[in-house]
């Protein structure tokens, strides 16, 4: 896959991410956090796991004893990051949650040089910053006061960036993403069945009724999404694709304008240029310098 290809790939899964932000809302008015992403992502596995089996069978690959323990780190990372997330957004405001949560863009290049001690081109140091203050301008220069749920979408957003770094890690590592999403959806499905009952009273009415924002969030923004990240991330930097993925905020903007009847100010449309324009510049600055390094005499 080309490097542009993959940046398109990432931009579709952040664009379902966005839409999937009404679903996850909405179906809070059903069930519990634990609930919901019980069922989504047993469905997401239901839909990815045929391909999965597919990946491993063609491309013969044993994972190691270390790439075995680091997927499991990433299944922790990817179920406490949803947890954290999905509840945090039940107990604050949009606007806050929106803006806490692309933390994780600041996170991703401090664990990449922490875990590896990888350090990003230049520019990701300007793109990073540029990412939060468009994000914050996207949901109108402001946020409201703080509270419990702020923290947990914070922490939550500490967890996205250790998902983000080791999925792109052990993806180009393994040339298997796809089998790897699905360790990661099964492993949340499991977790969330099994507290569910413990924290929640979940019910199949409840389930029933969310059943269109399950089968989206399973479908679309599971089963596609972070295949789709999984693979795009084999052929993009972790700090490059963080940038990219915080694309979703300007998405979820869309969807609130197109499902929910809600416009964005004039500010809100300067942070939405903003977002294209740090995901053109980390992208394309890099590639224009090695042109121009290899065009040198």
């Amino acid at each position: 896959m080309t490097r542009p290809l993959a940046v398109f790939a990432l931009l579709v899964a952040t664009l379902l991410w966005g839409f999937a932000f009404v679903a996850q809302k909405s179906a809070m008015d059903h069930m519990g956090p634990l609930t919901f992403s019980a069922v989504r992502y047993a469905l997401g596995s239901l839909v990815t796991l045929p391909f999965a089996l597919m990946e491993l069978r063609r491309r013969k690959v044993h994972l190691t004893r270390r790439q075995w323990l680091l997927t499991v780190l990433l299944s922790l990372a990817f179920f406490l990051g949803v947890w954290l997330q999905q509840v945090g957004i039940s107990l604050t405001t949009v606007t806050n949650s929106g803006f806490l949560t692309s933390l994780y863009v600041l996170f991703v290049p401090a664990i990449a040089f922490l875990a590896i001690r990888l350090r990003p081109h230049p520019v990701i140091y300007v793109g990073a910053p540029l990412a939060l203050i468009r994000i914050y301008l996207l949901n109108g220069a402001r946020l409201d006061a703080l509270n419990i749920g702020d923290g947990l979408v914070v922490a939550g957003a500490l967890f996205w960036g250790i998902q983000v770094f080791l999925i792109g890690h052990l993806a180009r590592e393994t040339g298997l993403p796809v089998f790897l999403s699905v360790i990661s959806f099964i492993a949340v499905a499991i977790l969330s069945a099994l507290l569910a009952p413990v924290i929640e009273a979940p019910d199949l009415t409840g389930i029933a009724n969310g059943w269109i924002e399950i089968a989206y969030a399973g479908i679309l923004s599971t089963a596609v999404a972070f295949t789709l990240q999984a693979v795009g991330q084999q052929h993009v930097p972790a700090a490059n694709a963080a940038i990219i993925l915080s694309a979703e905020s300007l998405f979820a903007a869309l969807g609130g304008a197109l499902l929910l009847g809600e416009r964005l100010s004039l500010i809100g449309y300067g942070g939405a240029a903003l977002i294209f324009f740090a995901i053109v510049m980390v992208e394309s600055f890099p590639a224009l310098q090695r042109r121009l390094a290899g065009s040198a005499p």
